[in-house]
């Protein structure tokens, strides 16, 4: 499983753009792709990667905050004028479908009567397991101002944890119990910020889970320069836990 991180920062990051990661479903070049979030900046980041236009299997919209969903209008708008034919999996929290049209119909009004592919909205709610394809899809709800969901995916034998926005909850705590990897939300250096995670929080997330990896994502735009004095003051403390700190671009093979 190759994991590509197309963007690792919060909404108003102006240099590593919106969180959202690529995962190539195969290990061959011809494989399709899986979409985690899709927010504001997120597409022209897409497509500057010079995709097949029918690549994209599945888009997964952990919750309906613009820095994680917003993107979709303009991502639908290129595969449009790319002439898409393959359906398009999209995968999120309860309203997806309601409000990824609402969203369409602001941003280019007639465009879905006219799309020339399929949209096959799945809502995966907790408790639920979906299979799709050679993918297995589980969440669990965080703590964040809105409903927001954490993902199970697994692939290839290999299974990954994204948190989405929010601090970890024993229902996510639960679901993360095995994973090769976590990527999660790190706003901050401390839990200082209602509905936000932390460095200090996802490092004990990961011991807690017995996860041996971690990626740390969505920090404010002005804690990512201090994260790594901050990781050196308490990594000790975290032996046996690879902690990473992907940048725009950066990518990952499981």
């Amino acid at each position: 499983m190759e994991i590509h991180f197309l963007g690792v920062g919060e909404a108003c990051d102006s240099s590593q753009s919106n969180t959202s990661i690529l995962v190539k479903t195969g290990p061959d070049e011809t494989a399709g792709r899986i979409l985690l979030d899709c927010g504001f900046s997120v597409p022209l980041h897409y497509f500057a990667l010079n995709p097949d236009h029918e690549e994209l299997e599945m888009l997964w919209i952990s919750h309906f905050h613009g820095d994680h969903f917003l993107g979709t209008p303009l991502l639908l708008l290129w595969f449009w004028e790319t002439g898409r034919q393959k359906p398009l999996h999209i995968l999120g929290p309860p309203g997806l479908e309601t409000i990824i049209t609402q969203a369409m119909q602001l941003a280019y009004p007639t465009l879905l009567s006219r799309l020339g592919f399929s949209l096959l909205f799945r809502e995966i709610e907790p408790g639920q397991q979906k299979k799709i394809s050679d993918s297995v899809w589980q969440t669990a709800y965080n703590e964040h101002s809105v409903p927001c969901l954490s993902l199970r995916l697994e692939l290839q034998n290999k299974s990954i944890f994204y948190s989405g926005d929010g601090r970890p909850t024993p229902m996510t705590q639960s679901l993360a119990k095995g994973c090769d990897i976590i990527i999660h939300e790190a706003y901050g250096l401390e839990d200082t910020t209602p509905g936000h995670g932390s460095i200090a929080a996802c490092l004990q997330f990961a011991r807690n889970t017995g996860v041996a990896q971690i990626a740390l994502v969505h920090m404010h735009r002005n804690i990512r320069p201090q994260s790594g004095t901050a990781l050196e003051r308490i990594a000790g403390k975290y032996s046996g836990i690879k902690i990473l700190l992907p940048e725009k671009g950066s990518k990952i093979v499981l």
